[in-house]
């Protein structure tokens, strides 16, 4: 866990420089994986929730929150009880806090500059099972995360002046007509409406949304949706 926690170049990590410090992500980080206690888990949140991944204060989280989220979930699963309960309320805390303006994005592997929110839910849908079985609470991180969902496009067809597009929905997309970021290859195009033509059949991710007056050769396999709202977040 330390080497990992140490592997990381926080201070490459962009942040509003009035509010982010590195040295509280990296040592925080470190305090609560090596936390025995409540006292020594609360200074290590502290620490975090200070200017480490958020700043408590302000509202605000940073993008080195997305960095830190795998650690969290690490330190939740096998560190102390303590430990475990205050990295949960730091997961629950970046993601429903809204960034700084021009911090509001990470740059995934796959060169996508997903909104912070968006990014940390991905994180915590990636642990579903551990948080299902944490009950009341890890559902409830879920629940959160699910209003930040993503589609991925995998093949689309016209139908009466719209685009039918078939793909894996991550999250939950409401019922109505939504905004979307779509991103491809760095480009990121708003979709002003979208609806979910069917939902996905229980235990399968493989989902149909219908995208209003859109031609299919617009929405190439590959691309992958945002929810609008979630680009717009800033504190």
């Amino acid at each position: 866990m330390l080497d990992e926690i140490d592997a990381v170049d926080w201070g490459s990590i962009p942040g509003h420089p009035d509010w982010y410090e590195p040295d509280r992500a990296a040592l925080g980080l470190r305090a609560l994986s090596e936390a025995v206690n409540l006292v020594q888990a609360s200074e290590a949140g502290s620490r975090l929730g200070g200017g480490g991944i958020v700043h408590g204060h302000s509202g605000a989280v940073f993008p080195a929150a997305v960095v830190a989220a795998p650690l969290l979930l690490d330190i939740a699963e096998q560190g102390h009880p303590a430990a475990k309960d205050t990295s949960l309320g730091l997961l629950d805390e970046a993601l429903s806090s809204y960034p700084h303006a021009g911090y509001t994005r990470v740059v995934a592997p796959d060169c996508i500059a997903v909104p912070i929110c968006c990014a940390i839910a991905r994180q915590l849908r990636a642990r579903t099972d551990f948080l299902v079985g944490l009950g009341r609470r890890g559902k409830s991180l879920l629940a959160d995360a699910a209003a930040h969902w993503c589609f991925e496009i995998h093949e689309c067809v016209a139908d009466r002046g719209d685009t039918v597009a078939f793909g894996v929905l991550e999250g939950c997309l409401p019922d109505g007509l939504h905004a979307a970021e779509m991103h491809l290859a760095g480009v990121i195009t708003v979709l002003s409406g979208l609806t979910l033509e069917y939902p996905p059949a229980e235990g399968s991710l493989e989902a149909c949304l219908r995208v209003i007056a859109r031609d299919p050769g617009e929405l190439p396999p590959g691309a992958v949706l945002f929810p609008a709202e979630c680009g717009e977040r800033v504190d």
